[in-house]
């Protein structure tokens, strides 16, 4: 049986990690639904009046099967409830009592300290290590979800402070990734293997229908408890699995190491690379590009997905168990979309069919461009649920390409420095997470109807497409001369790395043999020749 790649491994472990970091920032998306009383149900009257009668019967039909949910929520056991009445504190029984503007904040309240942490991470983990770094992070993250229910029945602005640290700690972990994505992957897998941060789009999808359906069984605190223990799964399996450098890793076949080592050649040093050369990084055309189509492409994606739950049960009435799998199948589809789109790019990059740069255009076009045209779409057919689906499915499917996209290129840049440029795309590529609820809120205080949610997309639409237009006009991917000076790799294919690793395969063969083997062979062939002589 063939030895499972150490890539391998490593790719699924990634993988599983940003399914935890999402989780975490996902879950509270679709247990506000539920927090809050009267089950967060909008006012009638304003509500979709250019729906056909075929739309409002299936709206009604919704609205009967979330009216037919168990009603009351202090009728389910918690730990929290439970210790509450034995303690004799009392608390809100049908729920809480935050409005809009105190829902949009509280939604956004993950993001507010999260970019300030994005260039540290990049800097801890270079230092430090990513499994350090990211283990670490999103393990702190995966500990304040067993806090959140009992912080929520205790204060409001207690839990807007648990989710700000909850966000405050996890910002180290997407940059401290691409520290060891740098040493681990040579260039023409990296498309391939930056589509494991993708595991983010598997977190919402997998996590969005399995909250609904825990929630209709059971109640929203059920969520956290979930969310906490398969995260300390994943983080105890990631301190046994996953090593710094293939140098480190006690289980990597020789012929891998040599190919990675080989394949990265002189774009990665061994050693540290010395000083951060911050003027060059801040004054970087192709950086500062990348920043922008994150802050486009991360407007579009983080509006979709923290709203989606909300847009779906007030606009278009659908149960709890609806919005959950309504929410996650647009994730999924990316997911898919993206893993496809990275080994066509890679394909493109080992025949030389397009430059390194034209790639990367090429998907920034895909996932800022197209998917604002999808979202424009949106703003002018969401009155109608069956358009409203399709058209939010295809917007999040289509911002699978990132990862062949800005994520892949800031390695391009700059295989030594990742980390750090990873950094200062996500300090200021992040902040649509925290600005976005708020004008969501704003737009939507007191006036859950379908043309403020119009007004909503229409900005996403103006923010994906303005970005995309940018990125492709005026950026490059090419390794960038202040990488320690190094010389940069060819914009082709690299196609001499697709036959290195047979090449190592002959070179183990042709090697003499050592002692013992020889020994080995010498004590056979001295029992052949005293067999013969006997027979003879």
């Amino acid at each position: 049986m063939a030895e499972v790649e150490a890539r391998t491994v490593l790719w699924y472990m990634t993988f599983m990690g940003f399914i935890v970091n999402y989780m975490i920032r996902i879950n509270l998306n679709i247990t506000i639904v539920d927090m809050i009383a009267g089950k967060g149900e909008a006012a009638p009257a304003p509500l979709n009046h250019t729906l056909d009668h075929h739309l409002a019967a299936v709206a009604a039909s919704n609205a009967t099967d979330f009216a037919s949910l168990p009603a009351g929520s202090e009728e389910r056991f918690t730990l929290e409830r439970w210790f509450l009445d034995w303690a004799n504190i009392g608390y809100d029984r049908e729920g809480f009592h935050w409005n809009e503007k105190q829902q949009g904040a509280l939604l956004g309240s993950f993001f507010w300290a999260h970019w300030t942490l994005q260039i540290p991470g990049g800097i801890l983990a270079t230092k430090y290590g990513t499994k350090v770094i990211f283990g670490w992070s999103n393990g702190i993250g995966v500990f304040c979800c067993f806090l959140i229910p009992i912080v929520s029945y205790w204060s409001y602005t207690g839990l807007i402070c648990l989710r700000v640290f909850q966000g405050w700690i996890t910002g180290l972990a997407w940059p401290s990734m691409h520290v060891l994505t740098a040493k681990w992957i040579p260039p023409n897998e990296r498309s391939k293997f930056v589509s494991a941060y993708l595991g983010s789009s598997v977190g919402v999808a997998l996590f969005y229908p399995i909250f609904g359906y825990i929630i209709d069984w059971t109640s929203w605190e059920w969520v956290y408890y979930i969310c906490g223990v398969v995260g300390t799964l994943w983080f105890i399996a990631w301190q046994f699995l996953v090593y710094d450098t293939p140098a480190q890793h006690p289980r990597i076949a020789d012929s891998e190491r040599r190919y990675i080592e080989k394949s990265l050649g002189a774009s990665v040093q061994s050693s540290k690379p010395g000083p951060t050369p911050w003027m060059a990084i801040a004054t970087s055309r192709p950086v500062w590009l990348n920043v922008v189509a994150q802050w486009g492409g991360i407007w579009g994606l983080f509006t979709l997905m923290t709203h989606a739950p909300t847009y779906f049960r007030l606009i278009h009435h659908w149960n709890i168990r609806a919005t959950g799998f309504l929410s996650g199948l647009p994730h999924l589809m990316r997911m898919l979309f993206a893993y496809g789109f990275s080994i066509l790019a890679d394909w493109l990059l080992r025949t030389d069919r397009l430059s390194r740069t034209n790639v990367r255009k090429l998907a920034t076009f895909v996932c800022c461009g197209v998917k604002g045209l999808v979202v424009l779409a949106l703003a002018y057919f969401g009155y109608n649920a069956t358009a409203a689906i399709l058209l939010v499915t295809l917007a999040t499917m289509f911002h699978g390409a990132v990862s062949s996209g800005p994520l892949a290129s800031m390695v391009d840049l700059s295989p030594n420095y990742a980390g750090i440029v990873l950094g200062v795309s996500g300090m200021i590529g992040g902040m649509p997470g925290f600005i976005s609820p708020l004008i969501v809120g704003h737009l939507t205080q007191g006036n859950q109807n379908i043309e403020a949610w119009k007004k909503v997309f229409l900005l996403s639409s103006v923010m994906l497409t303005g970005s995309g237009i940018l990125y492709v006009l005026f950026s490059e991917s090419t390794l960038q001369p202040w990488n320690s000076g190094c010389h940069p790799l060819p914009d082709a294919g690299l196609k001499e790395l697709q036959t290195f690793e047979a090449g190592l395969e002959d070179e183990e063969e042709k090697k003499p043999l050592n002692k013992s083997n020889a020994d080995h062979v010498e004590a056979e062939t001295e029992t052949e020749m005293e067999t013969k002589t006997k027979s003879i």
